[in-house]
């Protein structure tokens, strides 16, 4: 039995020893410990929370974009469009004018070969009749039996007239 108390003085010696200097320093390491633990899991959830408001700004930031892109690409089908349809009034008020333009000289050039014919058809008649007659007609008599001519061809259905 004196080795039970020794040893149980023994136990309760090291007891109080371990008691005294070495459990004040583990819990002070275990509560530093566990103040980091704490301190982790709180930057983790300020993390998370920050993550999710990152992605929440993204997916904004993402729909923003969309919806500029759209309008961007509606404003680009708006222009493309006037420019087509400004282009093509444009293409026909130049169309109209070319031929207005093509028409005014047909009727010019028309005219003209009218008038020279009528005025070398005038000098061949007066050749041909004052070689027939053999005597000299009045030119201006003459000119105005050409002009009658024309005149009447002008007016006759099916002729050069009507082809003006």
């Amino acid at each position: 039995m004196t080795t039970f108390i020794v040893e149980l003085l023994v136990f309760l010696i090291i007891c109080f020893l371990i008691g005294k200097y070495v459990w004040p320093g583990l819990k002070a390491g275990m509560e530093k410990r566990q103040e980091e633990i704490k301190a982790s899991l709180a930057a983790a959830e300020a993390a998370r929370t920050d993550a999710a408001s990152a992605e929440d700004e993204r997916l904004r930031l993402v729909e923003e974009a969309k919806v500029s892109a759209a309008q961007i690409v509606a404003q680009g089908t708006t222009t493309a469009t006037q420019i087509r349809s400004s282009s093509s009034a444009s293409a026909q008020a130049e169309y109209d004018r070319l031929v207005a333009n093509a028409h005014n000289e047909v009727t010019l050039s028309r005219q003209r070969a009218i008038d020279e014919a009528s005025a070398t058809l005038g000098s061949v008649v007066m050749e041909v009749v004052e070689a027939v007659i053999g005597r000299e007609v009045d030119a201006a008599a003459h000119a105005d039996l050409v002009g009658q001519a024309v005149s009447a061809l002008d007016a006759t259905p099916g002729t050069l007239g009507a082809a003006r």
